[in-house]
């Protein structure tokens, strides 16, 4: 498939979802734009959520992450559905009776002003660097394949990828993607499947065939358990997999926006417990894809895609979607999963960090109704802007694999949030809130002295995932020494 080819298949795919953009977005509302009317069917947040939390991440980096971790990651992943449970009958309760639009209006009536304004700024940090993230796999994968035969700059690609989905979210907001999601997770889901399918059939194996041959058995161990210290050991995956979801699902605006656009709480239960289950069945499917593709590149003696002089196993997915020799269809069904992976989770950041700086920031709904909307949409052009240069940012400083370092960077990020709504909801106790952004600040620095220690001075263990729930913790220890006697 050359670059002209793959640019058709961008234009026309993003054509479609400006039309449904034009149906969504007819309103133009901020009411639309940070809650769709509260009118999203369960079933369909539910669907979209699936390429959300998928992302452009989990379309190349899982199956890249396979050949170092075999299936390892997918005791996290079982970590991730306990973690959408405590999300569905803990948190999103709360969310529901007070009516949110922002989830960290929470901190704000339960602790106070500057609860309110540490929450949402380590959100914000959180979603710009994970929207980064995803957006950085997609920019270079559209580069390498792409843009770099024209001789266009890494910057522009960037540029270009923000613009596009700018354009179809800057009307509907959150009432557009609810939508597009959809749309975007049936590709990636397609994609997986098809490639899976051509894949095997190129090799000669059917799928059963392909279940049980020895050379997936090189790649499928699940659970490591041999060593405590290691540190992908079970238990340290699992819990570490079952906080992340907790943090970044449950305390996240950006995933939590979707939900509370449910008609009810009921159907936001309903919608974020089926969603847990396809999200784990179609995550292994992904992992078998992974091994897929290192089989077949063994095979035919495709070696690991180059950038900038080192390999990258990120690109290896797409250099045998699109040059493996595996024909046109898999060729196009690999760029739709692609596109719409990357874009389902990106277009959705985008809208919440919006979302969130209006309301948590600026206080918008406290400001004169005839300058909300002006507001609203200055907000979401300057945070498209500040994603355009992190990501420029990235390319010069992201080294390893990109959903390692996604999770690691959400150890660090998402604990205080993690350890300020624990505090609130598990405690009755109030705080000295003017030293709430002390304790998160601290929290974040002994955690990362924590995540350095090397491991012949920890007896040879390994911090790894359980990162997260550690930072918790001591931003809860931290709230308890700042705590008073309840007015």
């Amino acid at each position: 498939m050359n670059p002209t080819q793959i640019l058709i298949l961008i234009a026309a795919y993003f054509g479609v979802l400006i039309l449904i953009s034009y149906f969504t977005g007819k309103n133009d509302s901020n009411a639309d734009f940070f809650k769709a009317g509260k009118t999203s069917p369960w079933y369909v947040v539910a669907f979209g959520m699936v390429g959300a939390s998928l992302s452009g991440v989990t379309f190349i980096s899982v199956p890249g992450w396979v050949d170092g971790s075999q299936f390892s990651y997918f005791q996290v992943v079982l970590g991730y559905m306990f973690g959408y449970f405590v999300v569905a009958y803990v948190l999103m309760p709360i969310y529901y009776r007070l009516n949110v639009t922002s989830i960290y209006e929470y901190l704000e009536q339960r602790f106070g002003f500057v609860s309110h304004k540490t929450g949402a700024f380590f959100f914000f940090v959180s979603r710009v660097l994970g929207a980064a993230f995803r957006l950085y796999l997609v920019a270079i994968v559209l580069q390498q394949f792409v843009f770099d035969a024209w001789n266009v700059p890494f910057e522009i690609t960037v540029v270009i990828s923000i613009l596009l989905i700018w354009i179809y979210t800057n009307k509907g907001g959150i009432k557009t993607i609810v939508w597009t999601d959809t749309l975007q997770t049936l590709f990636m889901i397609l994609a997986v499947i098809l490639s899976i399918y051509f894949i095997n059939e190129s090799l000669g194996w059917s799928f059963s065939e392909f279940l049980a041959s020895n050379e997936l058995k090189e790649y499928s161990k699940v659970l490591i358990t041999d060593s405590f210290l290691e540190r992908s050991h079970f238990i340290k995956s699992f819990v570490g997999g079952m906080f992340i979801t907790i943090c970044m699902t449950g305390l996240d605006q950006d995933m939590m926006q979707k939900n509370l656009t449910c008609k009810s709480l009921k159907d936001a239960q309903k919608n974020m417990v089926s969603f847990s289950v396809v999200l784990v069945g179609v995550t292994f499917l992904f992992m078998l894809l992974g091994a897929l593709l290192f089989i077949y590149a063994k095979k035919h003696n495709i070696g690991i895609p180059l950038m900038d002089g080192n390999p990258k196993t990120d690109l290896l997915f797409p250099e045998i979607a699109l040059n493996g020799g595996l024909g046109i269809t898999l060729a196009i069904t690999f760029m739709l999963g692609l596109i719409a992976a990357a874009y389902s989770s990106a277009d959705s950041a985008l809208t919440s960090l919006t979302t969130s700086f209006c309301v948590d920031f600026l206080n918008i709904e406290k400001k004169p109704k005839d300058q909300q909307k002006s507001i609203r949409k200055k907000t979401h052009i300057g945070m498209s802007v500040m994603l355009i240069i992190v990501i420029i940012i990235f390319k010069y400083v992201l080294s390893s694999n990109v959903i390692d370092s996604l999770l690691t960077v959400a150890g660090y990020t998402y604990g205080p949030l993690l350890g300020l709504f624990a505090f609130g909801i598990f405690t009755k106790k109030q705080i000295k809130d003017k030293y709430v952004w002390i304790v998160a600040i601290i929290s974040v620095i002994l955690t990362a002295v924590i995540g350095n220690i090397p491991a012949e001075s920890l007896g040879g263990y390994v911090v790894g995932y359980e990162l997260l729930p550690i930072n918790g913790l001591l931003t809860f220890i931290g709230l308890v020494l700042i705590s008073r006697k309840q007015d």
